[in-house]
């Protein structure tokens, strides 16, 4: 969805679909209007939660023509950007708070020709970013702390969604910046007029009766908001 020169883009996390009809519930997002699937990835240290790997992101390829977001909540991310790049993923996101080597795992991520993505807990400011800015296609706010869904949504994520904003001038001027965490209806105009580009929903849409109208109405909701903001 665009609004003049902003453009909003949905992106369901396939960890809150139903994994026994994912293929279903895939087409539904996309007939919906989702730009992307975001893939979490949990290894039960970096996170408390074991999810999904490498043959998760293999087998989504074939089904879906959307670029696959993978969001790593692992330790030594590093071991694992070959392996998801090979699976098909088209965005890798790391922590800034997983590895002590951010600036060489980012740089690893661009040498496949992926877009990288860099990613903050709900306790990190946004500055520590300001040295790895110019190297990443989208920044992710965790607007819950990571391991699992359907969280309450931590509201000053907003904040720092604003500050994001005004550093793209100064740092890069190109990259997106996306929100992950108790993200819904509720929430999608405060955050797109803070700035968010991308927002990350599994809860709020592969619990509803309709994902594929659960999609929509956040971009309702983002188009109301960017209209009223302009």
């Amino acid at each position: 969805m665009s609004a003049g020169s902003v453009r909003i883009e949905v992106a369901p996390s396939i960890l809150a679909a139903d994994f026994a009809c994912l293929e279903r519930q895939i087409r539904a997002v996309e007939s919906g209007g989702a730009s992307r699937l975001h893939v979490d990835v949990m290894d039960g240290h970096f996170v408390p939660n074991l999810t999904m790997g490498v043959p998760v992101v293999a087998s989504l390829r074939p089904v879906t023509r959307l670029p696959l977001e993978v969001h790593l909540m692992i330790e030594r991310p590093d071991q694992f950007i070959e392996p998801f790049a090979a699976a098909g993923a088209d965005c890798i996101y790391v922590h800034q708070e997983a590895t002590p080597h951010l600036d060489r795992v980012l740089h690893q991520i661009r040498e496949r020709g992926l877009e990288a993505g860099v990613a903050i807990n709900p306790a990190t400011p946004v500055m520590v970013l300001s040295e790895v800015l110019e190297l990443v296609a989208v920044v992710l706010v965790m607007s819950v702390n990571p391991g699992f869904g359907g969280q309450q949504f931590i509201p000053r994520a907003i904040e720092k969604v604003r500050q994001l904003r005004q550093m793209r001038a100064r740092y890069n001027g190109s990259y997106r910046i996306a929100v992950d965490g108790g993200v819904g209806p509720d929430n999608t105009g405060d955050l797109v007029r803070a700035g968010a580009n991308v927002l990350i929903a599994g809860s709020s849409i592969f619990h509803r009766p309709d994902p594929a109208a659960a999609v929509q109405q956040m971009l309702d909701r983002a188009r109301e908001a960017l209209a009223v903001q302009v």
